[in-house]
């Protein structure tokens, strides 16, 4: 079967989920925190696998304008929900609600049960309960200016968790974000790379994972996989391909480093979870310390913004050094995420080019300098 799938995306990452899913084969459509394309079960299980940037892959049940309460209570019954859900599926209902003339989301959440169970208790011939001891399909419905959006999750906990993090910082970026940050630089496997600001080691283990062709979803488990009209031999499929598309013996120059010596030891425990570490090395260093070996490399960084008011001073005279130790190095090309806006000031020099993410709430700008290229690169 075909189904109507679609890729969640955190703002301003669109364009690179889309890019994803495209060479993945599938033709989609880019709307606001959506990628929508059409796929068959194995789509769902590749796209789970591999979608390094997106949040969650979702199956569309139905999409319908509605009004009132009656609207949305017909229009969900009329879909077929028996394709996806088992008799004794587990499918508890959220949802949400904007601009919409159906704004309390807990009446709608429960509209939408209350219509999945009239469905399936007519096809099943239920006179009873549903016990749903069974499989879970997460069921969401989505106003949105009075268009009611029904999808069915596909992915459980969000495609962010890579299995690999066994620790984390204060303030963790998330991995589908910073595996974003890689894919927008000019790096290659080739060339160095370093996070002078490491953290708990996002950045540097998602460049790995790129760089060795790696899907970000071959250690972890998804929700469908219980699903029964999924076959396992699908999935077994996807994870056949992964192993046959990574490229382990990719090598790699990748070092992440800190200045709390604390991170730069559950950086180096969420590698070898992630078994890459023997790929990538971390070290306590401060920035100001900064001093490669190799020409040609690229920083990825998520420094700390300075947003508590007093640690600002500090983060801002930490960007003025910054500016002074990396400028220098022409053939480095440096990509730094923050939400301070003066941060060229400080840093000394105009960004390249700058794009605007959200670091979850926070609106952020990822500055970027391009250094040299490489003797005979033309890209």
């Amino acid at each position: 079967m075909k189904y109507d799938l679609i890729a969640t995306s955190a703002m301003g990452l669109e364009s690179i989920v889309a890019k994803e899913v495209r060479e993945l084969g599938y033709e989609c459509e880019v709307e606001n925190s959506r990628i929508t394309f059409k796929g068959d079960e194995l789509a769902i299980a590749r796209s789970n696998m591999w979608l390094r940037t997106a949040d969650r892959v979702k199956i569309k049940a139905g999409e319908f304008k509605a009004y009132t309460f009656d609207e949305l209570f017909e229009k969900t019954k009329a879909i077929p929900w028996e394709q996806f859900l088992p008799e004794n599926a587990e499918f508890p209902v959220s949802g949400k609600s904007q601009k919409s003339k159906l704004f309390s989301v807990s009446d709608c959440q429960a509209i939408v049960k209350k219509a999945i169970v009239e469905r399936l208790r007519s096809h099943y011939k239920k006179t009873s309960w549903f016990e749903e001891n069974g499989p879970l399909f997460k069921v969401e419905v989505s106003l949105v200016k009075d268009v009611a959006t029904l999808t069915i999750d596909t992915s459980g906990s969000g495609l962010h968790k890579r299995g690999y993090r066994v620790d984390q910082g204060e303030a963790p970026l998330k991995e589908t974000l910073a595996a974003a940050l890689v894919m927008l630089t000019n790096w290659t496997p080739e060339r160095p790379f370093s996070d002078p600001f490491c953290g708990s080691g996002t950045i540097a283990i998602e460049a790995a994972l790129i760089g060795q062709n790696i899907a970000p979803g071959f250690n972890r488990e998804f929700v469908s996989e219980s699903w029964d009209w999924i076959p396992s031999s699908v999935w077994d499929q996807a994870r056949a391909e992964a192993e046959d598309l990574a490229k382990y013996d990719q090598p790699l120059d990748i070092v992440g480093s800190d200045i709390d010596h604390r991170m730069v030891k559950i950086s180096e425990e969420n590698a070898f979870e992630a078994g890459l570490g023997d790929l990538v090395s971390f070290k306590q260093m401060r920035v100001q310390d900064f001093n490669p070996k190799k020409d040609y490399g690229v920083i990825v960084s998520n420094p700390p913004y300075g947003e508590r008011l007093g640690d600002r001073k500090a983060v801002e005279q930490m960007y003025k050094e910054m500016g002074k130790v990396l400028v220098p190095f022409d053939t480095w090309s440096v990509y730094i995420m923050t939400s301070n806006e003066n941060f060229e000031k400080l840093y000394g020099k105009p960004a390249t080019k700058k794009r605007k993410l959200f670091n979850g709430f926070i609106r952020t700008d990822y500055y970027q300098y391009w250094g040299k290229r490489p003797p005979r690169d033309n890209r």
